[in-house]
């Protein structure tokens, strides 16, 4: 597990960013509440030299560049951007290995179905047709989609997801009175 001189948030989310320009723009968005109603915390971080992508080891990519980005702030649950595992059998995916090595509940929430991944529970959010997929380490699969419904925001996609995802793509400024870092590795 990974520790530091942060205080512990309750919950966060992450996505990693690959640049034209090479390496990796990590993000995190934190909040005291499941639903993450309100942001309380944002966080940015380059990353400058990421391993080269290799099919079935996505891991090797992201992991670091989440483990940067965290800086020892290691949330009581975590959310993904993608799949915890990518079978039945429990293949793991990169939530997965990011519970492995930071010892908490991690939920995953892809955007599209992967065709081995038949456990994902489908969650439908406001008046989208198209569901997300659902996995979890570490706490109950139900528990975690109820959890995915739940979270803030009128669209397909949650609001804290929708955040992180800008913050990792560079698309958004960061909130006023909301801590940013920014550590290039």
């Amino acid at each position: 597990m990974i520790t530091g001189n942060h205080p512990q948030p309750a919950y966060g989310a992450v996505d990693v960013h690959y640049p034209p320009d090479g390496g990796a723009r990590a993000a995190l968005v934190v909040a005291e509440d499941a639903r993450f109603a309100a942001i309380t915390g944002e966080f940015v971080a380059r990353v400058d030299q990421v391993s080269t992508y290799r099919p079935g080891h996505f891991s090797e990519r992201e992991l670091p560049a989440v483990q940067v980005v965290l800086d020892g702030r290691v949330p009581r649950l975590l959310v993904i951007d993608g799949y915890v595992d990518l079978d039945p059998q429990g293949r793991p995916g990169l939530g997965a290995h990011t519970h492995a090595a930071l010892g908490v509940p991690v939920i995953g929430i892809a955007k599209t179905a992967f065709a081995t991944a038949t456990h994902a529970v489908a969650v439908r959010r406001g008046s989208a047709t198209r569901p997300l997929y659902v996995t979890a380490a570490g706490l109950d699969l139900d528990l975690a989609a109820d959890l995915v419904s739940a979270m803030a925001g009128p669209f397909r996609i949650p609001d804290a997801l929708r955040r992180v995802d800008a913050l990792a793509r560079g698309h958004a400024v960061r909130s006023p009175g909301r801590a940013a870092t920014s550590r290039p590795r």
